[in-house]
């Protein structure tokens, strides 16, 4: 049994194909039960990360993960749940970092990572 601390894993011994969306949607997407729908699209393809409601009406998705994976995510982000209406999604790409844990839904207050 390994009782070693739950750590992000060292960046060298990450796959290279691990990428990070920091993705913004617009439109009327709060109140339609966006952030479910991208939790549970999130956990299906194996994400980490989290998504928030913004205050100017948005919501923020920060993901980790396989760039197929996030690409995926990107997609299912600009059509949404029945009852959304996206009128456009920013995402930005970074490398990932592994600081994140299992895909949540956190508070608008949230500050981010």
């Amino acid at each position: 049994m390994n009782d070693a601390p739950d750590r992000p894993a060292d960046p060298a011994s990450r796959p290279a194909d691990l990428a990070r969306l920091d993705a913004k949607v617009v439109g009327r997407v709060q109140g339609v039960g966006f952030r479910w729908f991208v939790l549970d699209t999130a956990r299906r393809l194996d994400l980490r990360g989290w998504v928030a409601n913004g205050v100017d009406g948005s919501v923020r998705c920060v993901a980790e993960g396989p760039r197929a994976a996030l690409d995926a995510l990107l997609r299912e982000l600009a059509a949404g749940p029945l009852g959304a209406r996206v009128e456009r999604v920013v995402p930005r790409w970074g490398p990932a970092g592994g600081s994140l844990g299992r895909f949540e839904i956190r508070s608008g207050a949230h500050p981010g990572d």
